[in-house]
């Protein structure tokens, strides 16, 4: 497509001085920024506005998409004598000891610094999906256990720490969180997700947010939007998720985290959405993103993303027009590295292909952010540890007892008891355990795709982990020292080799109970089994360990089944054979000892589903989100009800709910009132009850979801405590999209669900409320939130 030339394309400049009040940390940013911006040149400008992956190999599996075919190398000496914008993971491309990277980083920000004519050091980006994706650093569980934890405020003290320990390295902004609401459970990326509800989603991300920037790091939301609604689940496949889907279920999360959480950045999606990639879409980057939500920060491109607008999308015919549409549309940082926005958008602007306005208003964007971070100040620490790098080896801890100590916490309260039909669980502790599969003693297994060792160090097999990962086996042989523990991995967890399978069956039928530990390899595009790039046909277990379980299973002796996966699969046929049943999402470097000790009862699980367990390994793409139609009726006969549902997770001791009183019949569509519900440990122990709130409307101008997640909490209880729960209710927190297109709450009768999950069977108390009055159109100021408290039910004596 020919593009039309911008006119009254101005001719290089001669450099303008250097000096300025820009220079005076006195000043507003704004002025800061202003006076800056107006001294430099053109290719000053450009520079500010990419990032360069200094070791990025262009050869070997890669760690994006297409790295092989996207970087280019580049003089990194003659290219930072017009400033640099960004640096690319200085500590996530190979393994590097952390305090020799921080001087490291700190030497060459001094570079940078001393190559460009304002003296102004690049900001540097790492990821921090599951931790710090630094060699050292601590591997936290992945997204999906904290929604499996539903418990915001413990995220966002983990994200705390993970931005205190980058910003004790020198980094500036972290690529977390994935807000991506899961649409199809096939989709490689699902262990990256919190998981199928926007609100659950978007809560514990806001808390993320929250915990990150509070540590002085740029958050940065992924991926701006509908990326997880790709066509078959298949990686960077096209969307085609209507307007009130997008509405309803992809955008909310974002808009929370932007609203409520106060991030600084957002990375576009891949995905195009009805044929426009989200790289090239002005109405979604600019005209939401900022018109109507009032983001203030930083939109960068998913990695090679603007490239991709031209090799992939093919909407831009070269690196000039793939500039041109991004810089449009509203992304002012071309991201991992150089292409499109560097030699390419100069000669552009200077052709008269690019308004130089555009330029302008990126780079406003990314110099007030420096300017925010301290990145303008003429006064900047000296280098960390001394001089030299090697001097400060091992000077910097980023795993350190408290660090672990949180992953631990965080891994046992993400662990979910799917099923304990006969109390198998807790074992006993005694007798011989016949511990089996191929992720019972394999470190790996306790981690997901973008923890280092599984994305960065697997590429270097000589390199120690960095941190200890204690396996299944090993913290079940310390867990339980006086039983008799015996392994055999029975097969692979992805290979076709089923030699091993009767020694397991054999192992099995000699033991007193049986631990099967099942479950995902996390990798990149097609090296594992979960991950990026790593999509699923179906949700059949991977490899032969259907046919592992099935010949464990048949022996008679009780199997437990521990899942270790970034997905949930098909257990249908199988789990009423079971003893018992524990789902673990990518726990973490401590997540061993987690599983351990919930299958000991030194910890009582109280996670709960952030995505349904099948029953069958087909009928996706399929949420608990469905209207009538989606649902299983009589014409159709698939059956897509899940096994176990959204929210669903026992515990080793028993709740009771009383409900309140007090609730009007009406209410206006304005309107607000508090719920009450008293929760009591009936048991003999102490637990945790996940009080979850649902709303069902039986009669809207547009179809609904059978019911939808607008509140919850976690209770903690000591054994006999009762708690009374509260949930400050109001209407905007029901609206949806109607008919128009826009939001409203509409009124008309309406059932609010206190239950145990998503399932009508685990209603526990429904109250039922009329919205009265007009029609209400709401938009991004409504109420996001349903804030809860609880406090102690004190009993007369």
């Amino acid at each position: 497509m020919a593009m039309t030339p911008v006119p009254h394309a101005r001719p290089a400049d001669p450099a303008p001085a250097v000096d300025g009040p820009w220079r005076d940390p006195s000043l507003s940013p704004e002025e800061r920024v202003a006076d800056l911006a107006a001294r430099m040149t053109l290719e000053e400008k450009a520079a500010q506005l990419y990032g360069v992956w200094v070791g990025a190999d262009a050869d070997g599996d890669g760690v994006a998409p297409h790295q092989n075919d996207m970087v280019d190398p580049v003089d990194f000496e003659e290219l930072t004598t017009r400033g640099l914008g960004q640096l690319t993971r200085p500590f996530g491309t190979a393994p590097v000891d952390p305090g020799v990277g921080a001087v490291a980083l700190a030497r060459a920000q001094a570079r940078i610094a001393e190559a460009g004519r304002f003296g102004i050091p690049a900001l540097a980006h790492e990821e921090c999906l599951a931790g710090f994706t630094a060699w050292g650093a601590t591997a936290y569980p992945v997204p999906l256990a904290w929604g499996a934890a539903w418990d915001p405020e413990l995220v966002a003290e983990m994200a705390y720490r993970i931005g205190s320990d980058m910003r004790s390295v020198g980094v500036h902004q972290g690529l977390a969180p994935v807000l991506d609401v899961v649409r199809d459970l096939r989709w490689g990326r699902v262990e990256e997700t919190i998981g199928e509800d926007p609100y659950l989603v978007a809560t514990i991300g806001t808390a993320y947010v929250r915990g990150l920037e509070s540590a002085g790091i740029v958050a940065t939301l992924k991926h701006f939007a509908g990326y997880s609604a790709s066509a078959g689940a298949r990686n960077l496949s096209p969307v085609r998720a209507g307007a009130r889907e997008m509405a309803d279920v992809i955008l909310p999360p974002f808009e929370m985290a932007v609203r409520d959480g106060g991030a600084r950045s957002v990375m576009h999606s891949y995905a195009e959405i009805d044929g426009v990639p989200a790289a090239a879409d002005p109405a979604l980057l600019t005209g939401l993103l900022r018109d109507t939500w009032g983001f203030t920060g930083t939109v960068v491109a998913d990695y090679f993303g603007i490239g991709f607008l031209e090799t992939l999308h093919k909407v831009a015919a070269d690196r000039a027009g793939a500039a041109r549409l991004a810089l449009t549309a509203g992304v002012d940082v071309e991201l991992p590295t150089v292409r499109s926005y560097g030699d390419a958008l100069v000669a552009a602007v200077r052709d008269g292909v690019v308004a130089e306005e555009l330029v302008d208003r990126a780079l406003h964007r990314v110099l007030l952010q420096k300017c925010e971070l301290g990145l303008l100040d003429p006064h900047r620490p000296p280098l960390p540890g001394g001089a030299e790098p090697e001097a400060a080896r091992g000077t910097v801890d980023l795993d350190p007892p408290r660090n672990r100590a949180l992953a631990r916490l965080l891994a046992e309260r993400s662990c979910v008891l799917l099923a304990n039909p006969g109390d198998a669980l807790p074992l006993t502790g005694t007798g011989r355990i016949a511990v089996v599969g191929p992720r019972a003693d394999d470190p790996l297994a306790m981690l997901g795709c973008y923890s280092f060792p599984s994305h960065v160090g697997v590429s270097h097999p000589d390199v120690p982990m960095g941190i200890a990962v204690p396996t299944v086996l090993e913290s079940l042989r310390e867990e339980f020292p006086d039983a008799g523990v015996d392994f055999t991995r029975g097969c692979d967890v992805d290979g076709t080799d089923a030699s091993g399978i009767p020694e397991a069956a054999g192992l099995a039928a000699g033991a007193d109970v049986c631990v099967a530990v099942l479950g995902d390899r996390a990798g990149l595009f097609g090296r594992g089994t979960s991950g990026e790039g790593c999509d699923a046909s179906d949700l059949s277990l991977p490899g032969l360990q259907s046919e592992l379980l099935d010949a464990l299973l048949a022996t008679g002796t009780p199997v437990v089944l521990v899942l270790l996966t970034g997905r949930t699969y098909a257990l249908g046929g199988r789990a009423d054979r079971l003893a018992g049943c524990v789902q673990a999402f990518f726990p973490g470097e401590e997540g061993g000892p987690a599983l351990a000790g919930v299958l000991s009862g030194r910890v009582n699980p109280s996670g709960r589903l952030p995505v349904g367990v099948p029953h069958g390994p087909g009928g996706q793409p399929w949420t608990y989100l469905q209207p009538p139609l989606g649902r299983a009726n009589g014409v159709s006969n698939l059956d897509p009800t899940p096994l176990y549902p959204f929210g669903h997770g026992l515990s080793y001791t028993s709740f009771a709910w009383e409900p309140g009183t007090g609730v009007p019949a009406e209410l206006p569509t304005d309107g607000a009132c508090d719920l009450e519900i008293t929760v009591t440990n009936t048991g003999d122990r102490e637990g945790a009850e996940v009080v979850q709130l649902y709303v069902h409307d039986p009669v809207a101008q547009t179809t609904r979801p059978e019911s939808r997640l607008i509140g919850y909490v976690r209770v903690p209880l000591a054994a006999g405590e009762s708690r009374l729960v509260r949930f400050a209710f109001h209407a905007d927190l029901v609206s949806f999209t109607g008919v128009g297109g826009h939001r409203i709450v509409e009124p008309g009768d309406l059932e609010l669900r206190f239950a145990a999950s998503s399932d009508a069977a685990d209603v526990r108390h429904t109250v039922r409320l009329r919205l009265t009055g007009p029609e209400r159109s709401v938009d991004h100021l409504r109420r996001l939130v349903c804030a809860t408290t609880t406090e102690p039910v004190h009993t007369a004596v």
